[in-house]
């Protein structure tokens, strides 16, 4: 079955050394989505990028493999994301979120109830 309708996307890009009390700064974001009940979360590890500094963080050089970019994606209703990126503000010190909106095409698997022959 497949679900159609407008959402907002959620990306927050920032070090994979960032932290927050301790703790990996993306897993923070992640459990605090996972807790307000945002629809999901992906983290993407970058290979290569550079911010606001210019300086620039690749896994091509062994020197320089530390704190890779990493892209937080959320997509949920707006209202839902409008009222997570309030939380942001307390967790991020240094990097970039981008909000957009977005038409979600969402792919779900048939109830068992479903299921005809070929489900068998």
């Amino acid at each position: 079955m497949r679900l159609h309708g407008s959402a907002r996307r959620l990306t927050i890009f920032i070090g994979e050394d960032d932290t927050h009390h301790g703790k990996p700064l993306y897993a923070e974001i992640v459990q605090r989505a996972r807790r307000g009940g945002l629809a999901g979360a992906t983290v993407l590890r970058g290979i290569e990028g550079y911010g606001a500094s210019s300086h620039l963080h690749t896994s091509r050089l062994l020197s320089l493999s530390q704190d890779l970019p990493l892209a937080i994606v959320i997509v949920d209703e707006a209202e839902r994301i409008d009222a997570f990126v309030g939380e942001l503000d307390e967790l991020i010190d240094e990097g970039l979120v981008i909000l957009d909106d977005v038409e979600v095409y969402r792919y779900v698997g048939r109830s068992e109830g479903e299921q005809g022959e070929s489900g068998r």
